[in-house]
């Protein structure tokens, strides 16, 4: 690799030190689990028996684009953001969601930022068709810098079919395709564009019109993740759907091989038409091929595992409901996720 190249690792994240730190989180849980608990740590949510059903529970954050948010100004999408990365994860399993909870904290409490965040995550609580239930907001002075903000989400969904289902050798796989960066890959983003500016210098990038995107960096880079709740929810309904996989971090290796089962493994054509931010990213950090598919979703947002004789099926409702769909490639006899 040239050592120009920039990557994740470089940028100040690494994802197989993380992996190491939840594999040893996993087995530190599993000593509190009790019969209830269908599936724990590793798959998409955590599935817990209760009553007659069962519920799904995720938690996860916007991250460092929060930091983008702050330099441009505009906090109104990261609120759907900080939604669409639970949801997604609870429809993933298979669940359709109940509620949602948030974690909302910042050094000096800024009102009207606040209410952007707040009127961003009941949007996304709309387009999820759940409920905003409750929350937390903690001013702590001393831990973030003027204007910055974290902000995580906790979801609780009720599960319509536990997924993944019985994948097998020669099912289909098919992608949804994302809105643009959707919540991950911000501190490789950061280090390609912003690295070495002044702050002044960060926000005047930020607010710069690109030809290319037709549009403000800032705006490009805060582009909502969407959710796709409404569109494949009445699929997992139906029974279309063998498996789901949310392309967030580690991307389409390392979220698709989430849901293989032992012995199969995924052949993915790359001919879909990759949004351009991914390759202005590419091109300006120098970074590998293989980097990229790691770190970024490269417009594939969700993707579903269905029977080959449903693709047409699936995809003809789909593209009723408006989401661009592309057939990925298919479940093979192997291990892991290979590209041609």
């Amino acid at each position: 690799m040239n050592s120009d190249s920039q990557t994740y690792k470089k940028a100040g994240v690494d994802i197989e030190k993380g992996e190491k730190f939840v594999d040893w989180v996993k087995k530190l849980a599993e000593e509190t689990y009790t019969s209830q608990v269908v599936s724990g740590i590793g798959g998409f949510s955590g599935l817990f028996k209760f009553r007659d059903g069962v519920l799904s529970c995720a938690c996860d954050g916007v991250g460092t684009k929060l930091l983008i948010a702050s330099l441009y100004g505009d906090f109104s999408t990261v609120g759907i953001d900080a939604v669409a990365m639970v949801v997604n994860d609870l429809l993933a399993s298979g669940a359709r969601p109940l509620l949602f909870l948030d974690y909302v904290a910042t050094g000096k409490l800024n009102i009207n930022q606040a209410k952007e965040i707040m009127r961003g995550i009941k949007k996304g609580c709309d387009l999820a068709g759940c409920v905003l239930l409750g929350g937390e907001t903690a001013e702590m002075p001393g831990m973030y810098r003027k204007g910055e903000w974290e902000i995580v989400g906790f979801g609780v969904g009720e599960q319509v079919k536990i997924l993944p289902g019985e994948i097998k050798e020669g099912d289909a796989i098919l992608g949804l395709a994302s809105s643009g960066l959707h919540s991950n890959g911000f501190s490789l983003v950061r280090k390609v564009f912003l690295s070495g500016l002044k702050k002044e210098e960060k926000k005047k990038f930020l607010h710069s019109f690109s030809p290319f995107l037709g549009k403000k960096w800032g705006e490009e880079l805060l582009l909502p993740t969407k959710i796709y709740v409404r569109s494949v929810l009445p699929l997992i309904e139906s029974g279309d759907i063998k498996g789901i996989a949310h392309i967030t971090g580690g991307g389409l290796p390392g979220n698709l091989s989430r849901i293989l089962p032992d012995g199969l493994g995924a052949e993915i054509k790359k001919d879909w038409e990759i949004p351009i931010i991914f390759k202005l990213i590419q091109e300006k950090g120098n970074i590998q091929e293989e980097e990229m598919f790691k770190v970024f979703n490269m417009g594939v947002g969700l993707v579903l595992i269905v029977e080959k004789d449903k693709v047409r099926e699936v995809k003809e409702f789909l593209e009723k409901k408006k989401e661009k769909t592309f057939f990925l490639g298919e479940i093979v006899l192997g291990k892991g996720v290979k590209f041609s």
